[in-house]
């Protein structure tokens, strides 16, 4: 166990970017990290928390590091919190004003303790929620604001965009990672900047996908309902060992990684495939990089983890009738990506004809109008969303691969932090989006 002290320097103490930015360095540490003041604690990874200290100048912060990584991670925990927690810079940047379009409460939960603090050092920026999405029929919502956040399930096409424009907005901050919704071409014509998250919490996706993934091999959605109506049998319920299985990854960005080695912790062999690949993952013995059609064919668990690129060349369809006649039979696929990376009448084709052990969906082709609604009291016969329900080996999330704390704080910040650099006429680094 690692402790120090230090006294709060910042004239108007811990405020919300110090204290994200404290919240963040600690989620990335293998260690625990605890800081007290004025008889409260917080969990270093938690910004809620270290705003909830209510942490003033003058006042003293009692840390504590623990963990076998300690002696490494004290000092950055030390650095952070001794000298961000009194960084405060002068400059007198306007507040920027965001419309934040399809707000939910979790949103507001982690968004609006980061907006409070106005002025120097802080993100200065003033935010209206709004319960709307972003289409073209509320894009006028817009009106009176200087940037829209959005997120997956808004609409940002070139006829929103010109809307956009009309009502004076400069800057779309994205609030997630993907950014097919948005034509980046019409924000180049008229200036307009985008940025986005490009990394939250790889793990929190990751990890659900391996969640839904076992949950449809192992067939818990069906033994769960099964056992509240007291049927204790077996039958209908039988699943597959992943162990000596071959796990492959089409993506390995941070998030195909994750998932790679959640796949090793299962004692599997992963293989590999993405348009760029990481030699690193190959020289660590992690992954070993093949063809698409070599993936298809040896895989006996297919992730998908690549983002959506249409056009020739592209993502879109990236698993189509000819890719899934090339898989083994009684494969298991999981998609924690993007809806359209598979050709969803081709799949529900091959369900029918018996091809996979299991399928995992957190996204799929045509949920848009599902995303984030409740349509509990409507009926949907004829929808994909029903034709997908029919087949016992599948198992469907609502978009909520990214959905824990840790994840949604990053988020909060990273957009927070894209806000301020913006309005301090500063450079938005790999957050920002160009058309190509």
């Amino acid at each position: 166990m690692k402790q120090f002290r230090c006294v709060v320097e910042s004239p108007i103490g811990i405020h919300a970017r110090p204290a994200s930015k404290i919240a963040q360095l600690c989620v990335g540490l293998k260690s625990s990290v605890t800081i007290s003041c004025n008889g409260r604690t917080a969990n270093g990874n938690d910004v809620l928390q270290i705003l909830a200290l209510k942490a003033q100048k003058g006042d003293v912060l009692d840390v504590t590091v623990e963990g076998i990584h300690e002696e490494e991670d004290a000092p950055k925990v030390k650095e952070a919190i001794c000298t961000d927690g009194d960084c405060i810079e002068e400059n007198e940047t306007s507040v920027l004003k965001i419309a934040f379009f399809g707000t939910k409460d979790y949103d507001r939960i982690f968004f609006s303790e980061l907006e409070k603090e106005k002025g120097p050092g802080t993100f200065n920026v003033e935010i209206d929620y709004l319960e709307s999405r972003l289409t073209l029929e509320t894009a006028r919502l817009a009106s009176g604001h200087d940037a829209v956040c959005i997120f997956v399930n808004d609409e940002a096409p070139k006829e929103v965009i010109d809307v956009l424009h009309e009502e004076g907005i400069r800057l779309i901050l994205l609030r997630c990672a993907g950014f097919n919704n948005v034509d980046l071409n019409a924000c180049k014509e008229y200036g307009i900047k985008v940025a986005r998250v490009p990394a939250y919490s790889p793990y929190a996706v990751a990890e659900h996908a391996m969640a839904i993934l076992q949950e449809a091999n192992r067939r818990l959605h069906r033994a769960d309902r099964k056992v509240r109506e007291n049927n204790f049998a077996l039958s209908g319920l039988l699943g597959v060992d992943l162990h000596n299985k071959v796990c492959g990854v089409m993506g390995t960005g941070k998030i195909g990684e994750c998932f790679a080695r959640i796949a090793k912790g299962y004692g599997m062999t992963a293989i590999g495939w993405d348009a760029y690949p990481n030699k690193r993952l190959e020289e660590e013995g992690l992954l070993t990089y093949v063809t698409k059609d070599e993936l298809l064919s040896k895989a006996d668990l297919i992730s998908l983890h690549a983002p959506l690129i249409m056009g020739e060349g592209g993502t879109y369809h990236l698993i189509d009738e000819a890719a899934i006649a090339k898989m083994k039979d009684r494969v298991m696929l999981v998609n924690t990506a993007r809806g359209p990376l598979i050709d969803v009448e081709a799949l529900i084709a091959a369900l029918k004809a018996g091809k996979f052990q299991a399928v995992a969906l957190d996204v799929y082709e045509g949920e848009d109008e599902n995303v984030y609604t409740d349509r509990s009291d409507e009926a949907m016969p004829h929808s994909i969303t029903a034709r997908l329900q029919m087949f016992p080996q599948l198992v469907l999330t609502s978009h909520q691969a990214f959905f824990t704390r840790e994840a949604m704080q990053a988020i909060a910040v990273q957009t927070m932090e894209n806000a301020m650099r913006f309005n301090e006429g500063k450079d938005l680094g790999s957050a920002e989006v160009k058309a190509q």
